[in-house]
């Protein structure tokens, strides 16, 4: 394939593209092209070779109805699936490539449903006139490799703008969730959103209500997940979107006065995300993440103006993670991302009871317990969470917190934190007791847990006879 257009970069780029897949999409183009029918590669995948990101998904589209598609690929495909069948598109893996195969379609909403309507079409042009944004309305046919471009993909790319390939308003009427694709694309690909794309998202914001809460969610996501969401989130924000889908961000936004100051929530948030994304060892975390997007969304129900100018937020952080959970699960997310962003909400200030290192061994023990399988999440956090513009305060809370980090890192060398049972377990104590299993085990294995956190080790006689002086504390034995 050559095309004039393609900058030298690009063109390396599709030539190495079709390189690797050309064993795989020459093949497959010659097998429809026998069959009398058209295939092209598509959307995200070329516009991704020509940003130089690389995939292993291939999508591809066709005239061909998808019951003629299994037809085609049953003999030649390693493995087929028809999961998505009913919106016109055949899953086929061949080697280690995993391709897509969807049939010309258009998608609207019915102003009284939630879900699409899929219409098939008939021309690769008017496949791609309904795509979202013209940089994933660029096409290469197979088995020929030409390039196809009739809405201008090519130079947007180049300019890193998003544009849609007809007007705006009638692309996010026939599907609304393109003006959350908008954001997303523009905290993935670090791109700007055509002035007048914004102003229909502005206008028509409401109208992403009629969307389900699981695309919601799979959008939202992938921004947050994104190399650059704070970008997405602004636009969100900006057109009215966030009010809809995520309208305790937009509500950070606090008036402020000037006699009862406090810091901006809404950027402060804002920062935060972006520190925790700076701390990140191993890709996107997407708890983390989350957390810190919403790890302050309690301020506004629980501001209180002070005496003296001051403004307070007592016991945000409870209410916050209360929110959290609501929102996370009306978004239909997996019910462990939201008990553990939730909890790093409730969790995040509990450093700053810490002060300049007074806590206990115990409170340290306690810490560590509570923070569970998300301490490390819970440090991070906790230092993204810092955004004073005073270096000495920044630097003394910095240290204060490397000092609890080694704290913790000391216990659990003596004492395996992470492991930390009480000296008796649950079979000791029945025997010492005399009881069977039940309520009464259960309140005297949290009762020697307490003390396992307060004193340490203390050593199986001690134990034994601290456990004894509460069962006669508390009626159980004479």
């Amino acid at each position: 394939m050559s095309v004039s257009n393609l900058s030298d970069s690009q063109q390396r780029a599709v030539n190495e593209l079709f390189r690797r897949i050309a064993p795989v999409a020459d093949e497959l183009g010659e097998l429809f092209s026998a069959r009398g029918h058209e295939l092209a590669l598509v959307g995200g995948s070329v516009r991704d070779v020509l940003l130089g990101r690389a995939s292993k998904d291939i999508d591809l589209t066709t005239d061909a109805r998808p019951e003629r598609v299994l037809e085609i690929v049953k003999d030649w495909a390693d493995a087929v699936w028809t999961i998505g069948i009913d919106f016109g598109t055949v899953g086929v893996r061949k080697g280690g490539w995993l391709l897509e195969i969807t049939t010309y379609r258009s998608e609207s909403y019915d102003p009284a449903s939630r879900k699409p309507e899929v219409m098939y079409g008939d021309s690769l042009d008017g496949d791609l006139a309904r795509r979202d944004f013209a940089v994933n309305a660029m096409a290469v046919r197979l088995p020929g490799h030409e390039f196809v471009d009739p809405y201008g993909g090519l130079p947007d790319l180049a300019a890193k703008t998003l544009r849609t390939p007809g007007r705006p308003e009638q692309s996010f009427d026939d599907d609304p969730l393109r003006m959350l694709r908008a954001a997303r694309f523009a905290g993935q690909l670090g791109f700007t959103v055509a002035p007048e794309v914004v102003e229909a998202m502005t206008a028509m914001s409401g109208r992403i209500e009629i969307v389900s809460a699981e695309r919601i969610r799979e959008e939202l996501d992938k921004l947050i997940l994104g190399a650059h969401p704070r970008a997405g989130l602004a636009l969100l924000v900006e057109t009215g979107l966030a009010a809809h889908v995520l309208p305790e961000l937009p509500k950070l936004r606090l008036e402020i006065d000037e006699h009862h100051r406090h810091k901006d929530v809404y950027e402060h948030t804002l920062i935060v995300l972006e520190q925790a994304i700076g701390l990140e060892t191993a890709g996107p975390d997407r708890v983390l993440r989350w957390a810190a997007l919403l790890h302050d969304i309690g301020k506004p129900k629980t501001r209180r103006n002070e005496p003296g100018g001051r403004v307070s937020f007592h016991h945000h952080e409870v209410v916050g993670a209360q929110m959290a959970k609501k929102r996370l699960t009306e978004l239909k997310f997996p019910k462990d991302v939201v008990s553990d962003v939730s909890k790093l909400v409730e969790l995040h200030l509990r450093f700053h009871g810490y002060g300049t290192g007074e806590w206990t061994d115990s409170a340290v023990r306690r810490y560590v317990r509570d923070g569970g399988h998300l301490l490390e999440r819970l440090h991070k956090l906790t230092r993204a969470d810092c955004t004073t513009r005073n270096k000495r305060k920044a630097q003394a809370l910095s240290r204060t917190y490397d000092q609890l980090e080694e704290r913790i890192a000391r216990l659990a060398d003596e004492e395996e934190l992470a492991k930390i049972r009480p000296e008796l377990d649950g079979n000791e104590i029945q025997e010492i007791l005399g009881v069977p299993p039940g309520p009464v085990v259960g309140r005297a294995y949290k009762h020697m847990l307490e003390i396992r956190m307060d004193q340490g080790m203390i050593g199986k006689d001690a134990a034994r006879q601290a456990l004894l002086a509460w069962a006669h504390d508390n009626g159980i034995l004479a």
